[in-house]
């Protein structure tokens, strides 16, 4: 299945209080709890100053782009030379997956142990650039 149309470079899946309970990152510089806090914290800064938050930043050749759905937020990077409205795009098709891949019953029960979302990456794992 190629959902993602290897557009997306790294991956992380974060509760809204930044928690990553999934993240594919093919350089790890920061460890995937400490970036999932950095952007809760981002987020709910960027709420405080304007309605909705926030939705993508960019570094020197990356752009991060931001869905916030269903209480998580997902969190993509990419090429700042592809169009961000395919990133965007590819990015929601993730975060329906994920929705679908684990339903309510079961984001609503998985006892705060992230390993219950490590088998997300079968569903994208030729997908990503």
């Amino acid at each position: 299945m190629n959902i993602l149309g290897k557009i997306l470079r790294d991956l992380w899946i974060l509760t809204e209080n930044g928690l990553t309970l999934f993240n594919r990152v093919i350089n790890p510089n920061m460890g995937p709890q400490v970036f999932g806090g950095l952007i809760s914290a981002l987020n709910v800064f960027a709420e405080n100053l304007s309605n909705g938050g926030m939705s993508k930043f960019e570094l020197s050749s990356l752009s991060f782009m931001i869905e916030k759905k269903n209480n998580f937020l997902f969190v993509a990077n990419s090429s700042n030379k592809i169009n961000q409205k395919k990133v965007m795009k590819e990015l929601k098709k993730v975060a329906n997956l994920f929705l679908k891949v684990y339903p309510e019953d079961i984001r609503k029960n998985w006892s705060k142990n992230i390993k219950a979302f490590s088998n997300f990456k079968e569903y994208i794992v030729d997908s990503l650039e």
